[in-house]
């Protein structure tokens, strides 16, 4: 898909504190290849510390999305990505978080790391993305191989494809032509 470069941003990639910056432009060429987003990476920002939790040593994920969601300026829907963990009040960990139909995720590269850097970087993709189709309107699939299916574990995550079934496929070029 051939992006104008005087087009306006769909999504604003925004690193936030100290993290791998090959990782943060690996996810913005696969939200703009896989998704067909325009996507702009942001110069980096600190680390949200409003949303850090001493006793769980984390940062809150509701609480970045928060603070995205409410930024008027530039592309419609945002992206977080920071190095340090991310949990929500009912969860230990997740990976990433989203507004369903939304305007802000965030996602962590925390946990994703391995000897492998390759498959550190195609797994931040693949977090990426999924977060971006729930900004989309998708919630999670029952495909098996479909990145909209939820993974608890990196295990589960590794064993999808970086694409979506033809129902989830179907419905973000759906809705991409609405926001276009």
């Amino acid at each position: 898909m051939e992006v104008n470069p005087n087009s306006r941003p769909h999504l604003d990639l925004i690193p936030l504190g100290n993290l791998d910056p090959l990782a943060v432009s690996i996810m913005g060429a696969h939200l703009q290849a896989v998704l067909g987003l325009r996507t702009q990476i942001h110069p980096v920002r600190s680390n949200p510390e409003y949303a850090f939790m001493a006793m769980r040593n984390q940062f809150d994920a509701s609480k970045i999305i928060k603070a995205l969601a409410t930024e008027t300026d530039g592309a419609p829907f945002k992206l977080g990505v920071l190095q340090s963990d991310l949990s929500i009040p009912i969860l230990t960990y997740v990976y990433g978080e989203s507004q369903l139909g939304g305007k802000a995720a965030v996602v962590s590269l925390h946990r994703l790391f391995d000897i492998d850097r390759q498959l550190v970087y195609q797994r931040a993709a693949k977090i990426g993305v999924h977060e971006v189709g729930h900004l989309l309107g998708l919630e999670h699939c029952w495909q098996a191989g479909c990145l909209m299916r939820f993974s608890k574990q990196l295990e589960q995550l590794d064993r999808l494809a970086l694409d979506f079934c033809d129902a989830c496929r179907y419905e973000i070029v759906r809705r991409l032509k609405a926001i276009s």
